[in-house]
């Protein structure tokens, strides 16, 4: 069944950023670079952060607007990156309506979530969570 990264409540993040860092380091990269999530404040610690995750769109933006293909859908929602296919035109970071494209400027490349849910454990205090997907398109 496909998955999915969902934010249970962001009322709850504190800001850590431990999810990012778990994200980056899935690949075995240290700092905060390679992450496809992003934690980011909503105006100091009395208005909170907002979490910034894939949320797997079933017709998503960005792979539309590739001009390369270098998006395809993936089965279950959102999309997965064909790095070799990837000019950097940053059409679909301009096209995902959450921002949830982030980029690798060494790479020149997006930096798009697997939906793998390494980050989910590490958050302290159970912002984030893998859900399988209820409706899955096809």
């Amino acid at each position: 069944m496909a998955k999915r990264l969902s934010v249970l409540d962001a009322g709850r993040c504190v800001g850590c950023q431990s999810c990012m860092f778990a994200c980056a380091r899935r690949p075995g990269l240290g700092g905060l670079a390679a992450s496809s999530i992003w934690v980011k404040s909503a105006g100091g610690v009395r208005k909170g952060y907002v979490v910034v995750v894939c949320r797997a769109c079933p017709g998503p933006p960005c792979s539309r607007v590739c001009p390369t293909d270098a998006l395809p859908l993936r089965v279950g929602g959102g999309v997965r990156l064909k790095p070799e296919l990837c000019i950097g035109c940053r059409n679909c970071v301009e096209a995902c309506p959450f921002g949830a494209v982030l980029w690798d400027g060494e790479h020149d490349k997006p930096e798009i979530c697997v939906y793998c849910g390494f980050c989910a454990p590490y958050c302290p205090y159970d912002v984030l969570k893998m859900e399988e997907m209820t409706h899955v398109e096809r």
